[in-house]
This record gives C-alpha cells, structure tokens and sequence, in this order.
C-alpha cells in the first residue's frame, strides 16, 4: 500500500508540521499492522491512471515506459532507475522535451535582481490531466495562467524524481519563467535512499550529474533539493557535496539554471524546519542559488533571515501554504497578509499549492475564483513580467483548455480538450470584484466560437453613443527599431459596437505617446474627450473578412516608432456614432435601450516587422516517417491504427516552427473519392503518437497531414503540407 503523502494528509487535517508528524507515525503503525492481518491491493503505476479508457480488471497492466502507447509524463521513483540513465530508454523520453526556450527580459539568464516570486505547484501526487503530452479530454482541468506574476515555477511531486511535464516548461517559458524539477529523499525509504546516494562523494556526484543530464535533455531549469530525513553527522559533507555538484553542474550546462534547498534537514543532520535562514541552514544556502524556507514562520522571521543572507537577500524564498497550515496569516483568502510582510522586508516570496482554489472548489467557478486569487498576489506584489519584448509577438489568449478547437477562424474539432502546451501569451486581464463598476465585462470566453485555439477575449456591456471603455491587455518592453510594426488582430462585434487597439510608447526621455489603432466600420465619431486620450489615430490599412471564420474581422496596421519602446496594450471599446444616429432614428426609447448593449470579441494580435515573414518550406523539404505501425481488428469487424509519426526538415532548424497540428485524412472508395478530414491534435515537437485512429469499413487510406504552425501564430495551408500516407491494409503510399 502506497502511503499518503504528508502534505496530502494535511490537506485533510490542517495541523502544525509537528503534530502532523505524530499523527502521521501513528498512522503507519496502524497501517504496518493491517498490512500484516490483510493483504491489501497495490497501486497502479501513475501512468495507467488513464480515466479516459474504461476497464473491467481492476488491476490495469503494469506500465512498460519501453512499449509504445499514448505519450504520458511519469517520474522517477527508484534511485537504481536514476542511476541507471533507464529514462532515456523509454518510448516517451522524446515526447517529455520541452520545446519553448526560456524567454528572458533581458540578455542575461540570471534573476532580476529584486524580490521574486516562486510558485510551487502540488497537486493530487502530480501527473493528473497535465501527464497527457499530446493533451487530454478534461477542459476543465487545472492549469495556471498568470504567469506574469511569477520569477520560478517548481513542479512538486513526493516522487523520488520529479519531472516536469513539458507543457509546464512550454508555457512558463514562454512567459520568461524559469521551471524546476524536484527530488525528494522523506521516510525511512528515503532514509535508505540516502544511505545509498551519500555512500561517497563519488556517488554523490555521479546522482547530481544524473539529475543535471536529466534537466538539459528535458529542456527545464534545475532543482529544488528537499531532503526531509535525519541523516548521520558523518554523511552531511557528502551531502554538500552532492548540492554543491548540482549546482556547478547545472551551471555550466544551462546559463542561469537553479538548484534551491529547502528547509528540513539541518547541518547537524536533524530533520527539523528552521522556517528562517539561520546557522543550521545556511551552509547549503552558500552553496546553491536560494533556500525555500518552511512555512510556519513569524513575523519577525523574514527580516531575521535578510540579514544573515547579507547581499543575498532576494535568494531567501519564505514559504507560504496556501491551504493554511500554521503557515503566516494563514494562506487560502488571506495569503496576501504574508505576502505583504515579505515584501516589506525585501524578502522573496515562495508560494506553494495555489491550485487550493481548484482543489476546494471555490465558488462560485474555477475562473473567477483563480482570477480573484491571483489579482491578490497582483495587488501586495506587482507585475514581475512583460511582454510582448521581441517580435514576432502572437497571441490568442488561449489558456490551454476548450470545448472546441479552431484554426484561422475554422472550427476544426468540436471535442472538449486540455493541453497547457498551447496556452499562447497570457493577458494581463485586470480583476475587479465589483462587477458593477465597470461597464464593461471583460473574460476569456470558451463558449463562443474562437479564431484561434480555444478561447478569445471578449467585451459585453452597455455604452452611451459617446462612451469609451479601456482596459489593459499587455504590459511590454519592445524595442522599437527602423522599421515598421505592422499589427493585425481579429474582431468580431455586433450592430455598432467598434473595437480598437491603444499602444503606449514610451521615447528615451520618458515621454509617453499613445497611438489608437481605430477600427473600420465607419469614421471615428468626433469626441475630443474621446480623441484627446491620443497623440494620434491610425486607420485600418487593410480589412480582410475570411469566408471561413465564422464572422471574424482581420484589421492590419502599420506604425512606425523608431527608438521608442511599446510599453502597454490597451482594448478600446466604443461605437460607431454614424450607425448609432441611423439606429436611433429607427427604434423607440425602449428598443434604443437594447441597442446600447455592447459586445466585441478580440480573436488574436500578431505584431512583426517587414524582415519576419512567415514562409513555410514546401511540402517536399520535410522529411516525415511513420513507426511503429500497429493494426488491429474491433469487435464489429472495423479496424484501428496506432503508429508514431515522425517529421524533420531535410535542411535548416526546425525550431523556425514551434507547432504542427495533426490531421488524418481518410480517403473512402466508393466509385467516387471522397475524403474525410479528422483533426487528432497539436504537436509541440516533430512527433506525435496516433492511438487507436478508427479506421471505418470503406476507407482505403489514411493521409496524415502535419499542419506547420510558425512563431507569429500563422500557419501552412493543408494542401502545402507535409504528409504520410498508409494504405489500410498496411502499404505504404508515397509521401507527398
């Protein structure tokens, strides 16, 4: 029988760390003696957790990470398994790399130099609906999307080895924050695991190499190092030495990586948390890149631990539980009391469980209760990120999660879906609680039809004929340089309801100029309170309606700003004074009420420059290859199709194209061709394992196209694409 781990346990009881562990001996005495009066079942291995396929055995197969099925993200339990570089053997190990390079805000990979926020994520054990590499069904699974307010993200597991799942990586890359695996030693199997790992410094070494081999080949940026047994005095210098390699090992392979201590066993070889950084603690905190502190620390803790970090001071993350838990001002709601007293201090901040909101369903949705969460941590701590910073900039503001999935504007599966890997550039969508200050209602819709992905912003309220509403959208440092922005974004709105783009930039001297990017639908109405918010109002130079998207509007724009620097993106609502005076020359007082309803939908923006462009290679400079290639017959006769598709650029980098969606063409014939077009998923590196594809009576192929996706959001026209085709009775055709 597995044993719960001892923060889950306190998720049930929230006690002191102390008491917990008193309750949680007890508890494995009862449980020794139950496992002697009774055998009890074993645990299926995290990967066959698999809720999407029913089962009549209750005992699933064990997992073969060698045999090919469904990409699945696991971690390592077994030292042996470390040591013995066995992962990179597994079927999956090509699937787990991180695709995303770390954004970074500048051209150094170290932390700004300023207090920071770590997010510690633990979750259910881990590897829940985030283990599916290719994405799963679950629409309504955890995700995080304020990644604007966080330096370090730590995926936490109480596995020996803790991997995180690259959609993770992807996305907090993306956002410039750095992610870090962790590997944990607790119990008295941890116990024996370190016997086994301080043997030596020799072995102490060769683990830390292995842990650093691991991060570089999986694309993340180091360590949080949790050794929570009580060690002999004598294996304390081997432990140093096994941080201290990691440390140097992490370092020189990726520029800016991190390994941080957390606080449990002291220098004395005690299990016993310090909650501050003091003597017992700090010869590991001088020996890798930061401490996360316990969380039951007082008041007067933070600004004790400052001073002995000296000029370190922003590498001390004080710990806050967000399910409470003896942690300071006890988490949940009031996780900002804590906040507040370290950044009074000029302390950093490590916050760990945030998915509490989730996890307790707090009312009245998900969404709103995340977003009300976070606008917390937004208010006591600020934003710690920006973008757009380079070009090409491309959002969608998909969160990673659906009902639906469209491309350009065309819905392409009407299947609910969950992938963080697609979460595109997070908007910094401001929270109010009071729902009637605003005219406006801004969120992230899943209900109505997308551009792209699964999700756009929309804008629904009511405004006067004359009235503006503007809210925030991005917060950036982009680089102006001698050429010009050219921006599009898609819109869709309804009667007279206008929306355009405001862009703040700010010269070398500090002046600030703001630029309307004004929507087409008839001229700007002439309010100078209006009008008088801008330096300057630029028209649409092209207006393009896709016969496709479902209503959609794409606006494009050109801006020249040479040696400014694009500091904020703002939505502006408003209307159409021409068609407002034609409606009201139509309607009753009553009816004109109801046309004062607004409602617009932002669908993506895209800012590049003349130099970029989004050419794909034809179709013949890609290389693509089906493998593992495994048939089957269903019960009624019909078969199935499981392979791993394969694909890679005869010349150049494939990192020019960050995503491929995949589809499975399936040709019937009948007399005539017909072809049925079947979307299978998204890709986020040149490989994606097809699972049982159903393969109707009547098909005679299958084409699987692999839709090239560039870095501005853009992609390759399905017939330009590369393809493989199979026959169904298992010849191949030629590649296209």
């Amino acid at each position: 029988m597995r044993m719960i781990p001892l923060r889950a346990f306190g998720k049930l009881f929230p006690w002191g760390r102390e008491t917990l562990l008193f309750v949680w001996n007890l508890f494995k005495s009862i449980r020794s003696i139950l496992n002697n009066l009774f055998t009890l079942p074993q645990i299926a291995q995290i990967a066959n957790d698999d809720t999407r396929q029913s089962s009549t055995s209750l005992d699933p197969p064990p997992f073969d990470p060698s045999q090919p099925s469904e990409p699945v993200s696991f971690p390592i339990i077994k030292l042996e398994d470390l040591e013995s570089r066995s992962y990179f053997r597994s079927f999956h190990f090509s699937f787990n790399k991180a695709s995303v390079p770390l954004q970074s805000v500048c051209a150094s990979t170290s932390l700004p130099n300023r207090p920071r926020v770590l997010v510690c994520h633990d979750m259910a054990g881990g590897y829940t609906d985030d283990k599916w590499v290719q994405g799963g069904p679950n629409s309504e699974a955890y995700a995080i999307w304020h990644w604007y307010l966080i330096d370090v993200f730590v995926y936490f597991s109480h596995n020996l080895v803790t991997l995180p799942p690259p959609c993770w990586t992807n996305a907090a890359h993306k956002h410039g924050v750095k992610v870090l695996g962790t590997f944990i030693t607790e119990w008295d199997e941890g116990r024996v695991i370190c016997n086994r790992l301080l043997s030596t410094d020799a072995s102490a070494q060769m683990y830390s190499e292995r842990l650093t081999e691991l991060a570089v080949a999986l694309g993340f940026d180091g360590w949080l190092i949790n050794m929570e047994v009580k060690l002999d005095l004598v294996q304390i210098p081997i432990l140093k030495e096994f941080v201290s390699h990691l440390a140097q090992t992490m370092h020189s392979s990726v520029p800016g990586s991190l390994v941080i201590w957390y606080d449990s066993v002291t220098i004395n070889g005690d299990l016993d948390w310090q909650n501050q950084l003091n003597l017992k603690n700090k010869a590991f905190f001088d020996i890798c890149d930061g401490i996360f502190v316990n969380y039951t620390w007082k008041e007067d803790y933070p600004k004790l631990s400052a001073v002995v970090a000296g000029d370190r001071k922003f590498d001390v993350y004080m710990g806050i539980d967000v399910f409470g838990r003896g942690s300071y001002g006890g988490g949940q709601w009031n996780t900002n009391v804590a906040l507040d007293v370290l950044r009074r201090d000029a302390v950093s901040a490590a916050i760990f469980a945030p998915g509490w909101v989730y996890e307790t369903k707090q009312p009245p949705d998900f969404q709103t209760a995340q977003n009300r969460w976070w606008a917390l941590v937004e208010k006591s701590w600020g934003i710690l990120q920006n973008y757009p910073r380079v070009t090409p900039f491309y959002s969608n503001f998909d969160q990673g999660h659906g009902y639906r999935f469209y491309v350009d504007g065309a819905q392409v599966s009407d299947s609910p879906w969950f992938n963080i890997s697609s979460q595109s550039f997070q908007p910094f969508l401001e929270y109010s609680e009071d729902t009637t200050s605003d005219p406006i209602r801004v969120l992230i819709d899943y209900n109505e039809a997308s551009y792209a992905g699964g999700g756009n912003i929309t804008f629904k309220g009511t405004l006067a004929d004359n009235g503006y509403f503007i809210t925030r959208l991005f917060m950036g440092k982009l680089l102006v340089g001698n050429s010009p922005l050219y921006i599009s974004y898609s819109v869709k709105s309804v009667g007279n309801s206008l929306l355009g783009l405001s862009l703040e930039f700010s010269s070398t001297t500090k002046e600030t100029t703001k630029i309307l990017l004004a929507s087409y639908g008839g001229p700007l109405f002439a309010t100078t309170a209006f009008a008088s918010k801008f330096s300057a109002v630029i028209m649409p130079i092209q207006v393009t309606k896709p016969e496709i998207s479902s209503g959609w509007v794409i606006q494009e724009s050109s801006i020249t700003m040479e040696g400014y620097t694009l500091t904020q993106i703002h939505a502006v609502c408003y209307r159409s004074k021409a068609k407002a005076r034609k409606l009201r020359s139509d309607l009753n007082s009553q009816d004109q009420l109801i046309k004062s309803e607004y409602y617009s939908a932002l669908g993506h923006i895209r800012i590049t420059n003349p130099a970029q462009n989004s050419d794909f290679p034809p179709s013949t400079f890609w290389v693509v290859e089906g493998q593992y290639i495994k048939w089957a017959v269903e019960s009624d006769g019909s078969k199935s199709l499981c392979l791993k598709l394969t694909w890679k650029l005869k010349d150049g980098p494939d990192s020019l194209f960050p995503k491929h969606n995949i589809y499975a063409e399936k040709e019937i014939s009948s007399g005539t061709v017909e072809v049925v077009l079947e979307y299978l998923g998204v890709a986020e590196v040149g490989a994606f394992y097809v699972s049982k594809l159903a393969v109707p009576f009547g098909i005679s192929s299958v084409k699987f196209i692999i839709q090239v996706c560039g870095v501005d959001g853009s992609c390759q026209n399905l017939n330009e694409s590369p393809s493989f085709q199979l026959g169904v009775e298992g010849s191949k055709h030629n590649q296209n």
